[in-house]
């Protein structure tokens, strides 16, 4: 049972790279940073980040009336499922609502509104405060939105495993299928999480990059000199459902995902476990439920923070456990670390990477460091057979998720 095929029939994405999956796998394709100057972040340390380009009026106007009562992690979420749902070919409005999952991972919630109505609070009173403070900004409502929306009445998840949540989310996905407890899932993550707050306290643990002097260069994936990742905000959802089911209403799927790996390093709040034991043990798990073995991974879609520990953790992995030296990429590189959502963004992209034949390459790299024995995909893309790939996700608190994806 745990084996079924589950396809991959539909990808919607909101990254630094704009609204919609073309933007994305264009600026990722074309190795194109996002990393910007943010004005919400004047005066502190590091004042910079990578923001969805498009404006909260353009945002609200794509959604509609509803907009009002959400808070950007939702309304991010709301716009990426759409796109999936549509690129699925799907109708919401003829669809058994019933036998549909919405699995919306979120790592912080709307910390901006936090803030927000913080300072109402301060300057203005009790009473000036939004009633509404509350489900704008808490991690669950993406997926209660989106749900609404899209008249989803089956089970609604919101997982929350730090940076690896949008993971989280499409292996719960997986098994909700495989387990019958719906026919499709509209599955990813989401977040926005972009404040003064979050931006400092990432940037006392020592986890962004400083490079004030060069902001496009600043994140850079197993590079010898990266110092850090760069925030970012954006949503990534898929369509997911049992292939038969899928071939039944004639839809093609774009790939298959083909086993997921789910474990807690139970090590340290922040810190990867020594020799990434519980990132072996979830790659394995992933493989063993795709029937692959190593030799079968083509390419590699890295966590690839650029941050000193977690890559050189990576790599290590990589090297150990797939010495045949697969394709490596990192598109954290292109558009920072969107946290929450980034499991489910760097998915959609590897489902992109087995549809096209394409690996993008790693923005900001010239070449890995020295000390990696790993292939990575630098200066421009590589056109490749890509039978089957893996990503990773690895959150605080010692979450390890890894996906196979593998060709329809």
């Amino acid at each position: 049972m745990m084996r079924r095929r589950v396809a991959v029939t539909g990808l919607g994405l909101v990254s630094p790279a704009g609204v919609g999956v073309e933007a994305t796998w264009k600026a990722v394709r074309d190795g194109r940073p996002t990393a910007a100057r943010d004005t919400v972040l004047s005066g502190l340390p590091v004042d910079f980040s990578c923001r969805v380009p498009i404006l909260d009026d353009d945002l609200d106007a794509r959604i509609g009336r509803k907009a009002w009562r959400m808070g950007r992690p939702a309304k991010l979420a709301l716009v990426a499922g759409r796109e999936a749902v549509r690129h699925a070919g799907l109708d919401p409005s003829g669809w058994d609502g019933a036998r549909v999952a919405v699995v919306i991972g979120c790592g912080l919630g709307g910390t901006e509104k936090w803030e927000e109505q913080h300072q109402r609070l301060e300057r203005q009173g009790a009473d000036m405060t939004s009633p509404l403070a509350i489900p704008m900004i808490i991690p669950n409502l993406a997926a209660g939105e989106v749900s609404i929306d899209l008249h989803a009445r089956g089970l609604s998840l919101a997982p929350a495993t730090a940076c690896a949540s949008g993971a989280t989310a499409l292996a719960l996905a997986y098994d909700l299928l495989a387990l019958d407890r719906c026919d499709i899932v509209v599955a990813g993550g989401t977040e926005a999480a972009i404040s003064r707050t979050s931006s400092v306290g990432f940037y006392r643990m020592g986890a962004l990059s400083r490079r004030t002097d060069d902001i496009a260069g600043a994140s850079r994936p197993f590079a010898s000199d990266r110092d850090g990742f760069v925030m970012a905000e954006g949503a990534g959802v898929l369509v997911l459902e049992r292939a038969a089911d899928a071939a039944a209403r004639g839809a093609r799927p774009l790939a298959m995902l083909a086993g997921c790996g789910s474990t807690s390093d139970a090590w340290h709040p922040t810190s990867p476990a020594p020799g990434a034991s519980g990132a072996e043990a979830a790659l394995r798990l992933a493989l063993d439920q795709a029937a692959l073995v190593p030799d079968d991974i083509d390419h590699v879609n890295a966590h690839g923070t650029s941050t000193v520990l977690n890559d050189a953790t990576e790599a290590a992995l990589i090297t150990r456990l797939l010495p045949h030296r697969p394709s490596v990429t990192a598109p954290k590189g292109a558009l920072g670390h969107t946290l929450g959502a980034a499991g489910a963004i760097e998915a959609a992209l590897t489902v992109l990477s087995v549809q096209h034949r394409l690996v993008p390459p790693i923005t900001n790299l010239q070449a890995p460091a020295p000390e990696f024995d790993i292939d990575c995909v630098t200066k421009q893309a590589r056109h490749q057979d890509v039978r089957a790939a893996v990503s990773h996700s690895f959150g605080f608190g010692g979450h390890n998720v890894a996906l196979t994806f593998t060709a329809p």
